[in-house]
């Protein structure tokens, strides 16, 4: 080994949204969570320093450690020995502590003053490693006993009243600790709740997220211009390491921030909202569904804030003063408590990607804009669920030239010459006045619009003309279904054709679980 050869490992870890929503009991689902982010913090650090007491704050000291958040860990190592150490050994730490996840690795030599090619050639070893299968350690023989929740060989017997039930090595994990005790899961939950939450304030049960009905909602929230950043400051080990702890400060001050000032510690009863990712620029939480659209837009509105406070003068120099600081897009999938979580997930995510890309192409990223933040939601009626793209065509289309995917919504006012967008705000007011004496009878008018537009257009188009001549409702009517709020060019069958889009359909589901009673 040279003098001035320095080592970048670099892990990724891989399968976290199958282990976490591998099933739908919310204490299984939030033991999951804290396991995932334990890996790049805890467990990465105790396996580097084995004798510490205190393993968090030998991380937080240790000036090679680049990056250990949100399932990514960078860490730089001047011993050859110690650096393979952990790729022997720290995979199989891993599968141990959480089984079904696996991670990928990659070691990338160099010497000073060459760390931005380093991080560059480790991530495109990653990407390579992502795409190799590692042997899974759930595998068992065809006649073993295995767990009726996941059908993966049952290692442990729980006993309940009833009968014994048997669960794998996985969900074990989840439910108990070390010592055999059931978890209390409260790493994440004090991190957003704050240091003084306990266990019988966090909900453990999916009815603990539910009040007036069964919707429940997923958020997935993702930060904007993230690449170009990385870009500009990767040249830095210093840069990069200040900038990765800061967005994972801002990120996580953003979430309590909304919280406090959406829902608050207030009362003795159940917290209605469980994190389940938080860290680096993403969060994911689970929450009840009406405080899911107040409070993510709370939490993108911190976030700018946050961003610009902590990261602002490293952010000025990559998108100008006027935009130092991040945005995020967000997507959100209404679903019934008992939905399949892992669907409600992948629908989040696509929605988050479908905002994404609308803010990109308005802001043209490329030439150096910086995205606006918004959000996306989609409240799910199918019992099939594939990506929002598919969604949009099969439910959200009732005829070619028309659909009612009026988003994204924007946190502020969209002022582009020719375009025209919502706010979270104006989403917002035009839903609530559905809910006064006149919006209960429009309500009522719009689904029977909607349904004929399925069926025959200019039935539609004659009950919609009805509807404007009575007077007490034509304003609320037109706000709503007026032509000239939104066209589109967008292909359909090989075709560029002009779609209206209108908002109706996102309000009355909004609506809904804002207000629908069903217990």
């Amino acid at each position: 080994m040279a003098e001035n050869d320095l080592y970048l490992y670099g892990a990724a870890v891989q399968g976290i949204q199958g282990f976490i929503f591998q099933t739908n009991k919310l204490r299984e689902i939030v033991g999951a969570s804290e396991l995932v982010e334990k890996i790049c913090t805890e467990l990465f650090v105790c396996t580097l320093y084995p004798d510490s007491e205190d393993p968090l704050k030998e991380l937080e000291k240790d000036k090679n450690a680049v990056q250990n958040a949100a399932g990514n860990i960078k860490y730089i190592f001047t011993d050859e020995a110690k650096c393979k150490d952990i790729v022997r050994n720290f995979p199989k730490i891993v599968m141990e502590f959480a089984p079904g996840i696996t991670i990928s690795q990659s070691v990338v030599k160099y010497r000073e003053g060459g760390f931005a090619e380093a991080v560059q050639q480790l991530e495109r070893n990653l990407r390579v490693q992502r795409n190799k299968p590692m042997r899974d350690v759930n595998i068992g023989l065809m006649g073993i006993r295995r767990s009726r929740q996941t059908s993966l060989p049952a290692t442990y017997i729980e006993k309940k009243s009833s009968e014994a039930e048997y669960i794998d090595a996985g969900t074990y994990q989840k439910l108990y600790d070390s010592e055999g005790k059931k978890r209390t899961s409260l790493v994440l939950g004090q991190k957003i709740f704050g240091e003084n939450v306990n266990s019988e304030r966090l909900a453990s049960e999916m009815q603990d997220l539910t009040s007036g009905n069964d919707w429940i909602a997923i958020i997935h929230a993702d930060g904007n211009g993230l690449g170009r950043v990385v870009q500009q400051i990767g040249t830095s080990k210093e840069k990069f390491r200040d900038f990765s702890r800061k967005l994972n400060e801002a990120t996580v001050t953003a979430a309590r921030n909304a919280f406090d000032e959406i829902i608050g510690t207030g009362g003795d009863s159940k917290i209605p909202m469980r994190p389940i990712v938080l860290g680096g620029d993403d969060l994911t939480v689970i929450c009840r569904g009406d405080l899911a659209i107040p409070f993510t837009e709370a939490f993108i509105e911190n976030f700018e804030k946050e961003t610009k406070e902590l990261l602002g003068g490293i952010l000025g120099s990559v998108f100008g003063a006027d935009s130092n600081y991040l945005t995020a897009c967000a997507g959100i999938a209404f679903v019934k408590s008992s939905f399949p979580f892992h669907y409600g997930y992948k629908l989040a995510e696509s929605l988050c990607d479908r905002a994404k890309k609308d803010t990109k192409k308005l802001y043209n990223a490329e030439s150096g804009n910086l995205p606006a933040s918004c959000l996306m939601f989609h409240k799910v009626q199918d019992s099939f669920i594939s990506n929002f793209e598919e969604i949009s065509v099969r439910e959200l289309s009732p005829q070619a030239n028309i659909s009612f995917e009026f988003g994204p919504y924007y946190l502020k006012e969209v002022k582009l010459p020719g375009v025209k967008r919502w706010t979270i705000k104006e989403l917002k007011e035009r839903a609530a006045q559905l809910d006064s004496e006149i919006g209960n009878t429009v309500k009522s008018h719009l689904r029977n619009w909607m349904t004929l537009l399925y069926d025959d257009e200019d039935m539609a188009r004659q009950k919609l003309e009805r509807v404007k001549t009575i007077n007490k409702m034509k304003e609320d009517v037109i706000a709503m279904t007026d032509e000239a709020l939104r066209k589109e060019s967008r292909e359909r069958n090989g075709e560029e054709i002009e779609i209206t889009l209108y908002p109706v359909y996102d309000l009355l589901a909004l609506h809904t679980v804002n207000t629908q009673r069903t217990k």
